[in-house]
């Protein structure tokens, strides 16, 4: 096997797998302290087509915590210097940034898409509820992670499906 940058990944999952994730296209909604992380391990793995989402721009607050926020990028948008930095890492991946904000008004611009999988990682729960309905009313599976900001009691943090009964 040659090594590439994803052979330890191959190793682990195998060629089928890898072909997979080279094939499928996530999108990335929110691209803040947790969607910066998520978006670039998503890279990492070899995932081939990313989708990132975000309306906001880099901050200096931002420093402290999200991978695109340098001293270099304040003012840019999250979604294009996220793409930046995620194309040098995989510039084999095809990055699309998407300078906007998810939310309701906006969904059809989304959904249906061809996402294999889509994540969540907005602040807002109106955006973010509707969001995971739109998610999952196209048949997309969703990854949605509810906001911990601010929060000091980390044994406060709980990991549940979020569902409405029948």
């Amino acid at each position: 096997m040659a090594l590439n940058q994803f052979s330890r990944t191959q190793l682990l999952l195998g060629q089928e797998s890898m072909d997979l994730l080279a094939d499928a296209t996530v999108a990335v909604f929110g691209i803040g302290g947790v969607g910066g992380y998520v978006t670039e391990v998503l890279a990492r793995s070899g995932v081939g087509k990313l989708t990132l989402v975000d309306e906001d721009a880099v901050s200096e607050s931002n420093i402290n915590r999200q991978l695109c926020a340098l001293g270099t990028t304040i003012g840019a948008s999250k979604a294009e210097a996220m793409a930046a930095r995620l194309r040098d890492i995989a510039p084999g991946a095809a990055i699309v940034p998407v300078t906007a904000r998810y939310e309701a008004a906006s969904r059809d611009r989304f959904f249906p898409g061809d996402y294999a999988c889509a994540a969540d990682c907005i602040d807002l729960v109106s955006c973010k509820t509707d969001l995971i309905e739109a998610a999952l009313g196209s048949g997309t599976p969703i990854v949605s992670a509810l906001g911990t900001g601010n929060k000091l009691d980390a044994a406060r943090l709980e990991i549940c499906l979020l569902y409405t009964s029948p």
